[in-house]
């Protein structure tokens, strides 16, 4: 079993979670998170500087410090059987690339076992609705 991870854009999540379903995946977890990629500086931030004439570095220098801000972004998660984690992560891919920066990123983690809670099930018996079985 493996957990597939997803930190994606706001905007995406409703597209992500129809693809979800309609590929026999329909139970998943998802939560607001902050965060930010490996962007060093933000482009809008050193156009709209050079737009507006050279500056010295007295004005630069305090707006650069700040760095990127923390970008609002969906994390959803979903834990399925091995055979299954290359659909998930295609569907989660083709429901969320825009060939843009800040598109996401999608992490499989293993997983050793599982237990339901309201029956004891364990092992993929416990995972077995979530896969479409």
């Amino acid at each position: 079993m493996k957990e597939v991870m997803a930190i994606l854009r706001m905007n995406k999540i409703n597209a992500t979670k129809a693809a979800l379903v309609k590929a026999g995946f329909p139970s998943f977890t998802a939560s607001k998170v902050m965060g930010r990629g490996r962007k060093a500086l933000d482009e809008d931030m050193v156009r709209a500087m050079n737009d507006d004439g050279p500056l010295d570095s007295s004005e630069v220098l305090p707006l650069l410090a700040h760095g990127p801000r923390l970008l609002p972004k969906r994390m959803i998660s979903l834990i399925v059987p091995d055979d299954k984690v290359a659909t998930v992560v295609e569907t989660v891919i083709s429901s969320n690339s825009t060939k843009n920066p800040g598109d996401g990123k999608i992490f499989v983690i293993p997983v050793d076992d599982v237990c339901r809670v309201r029956t004891g099930e364990t092992g993929s018996a416990a995972i077995d609705e979530m896969t479409g079985i």
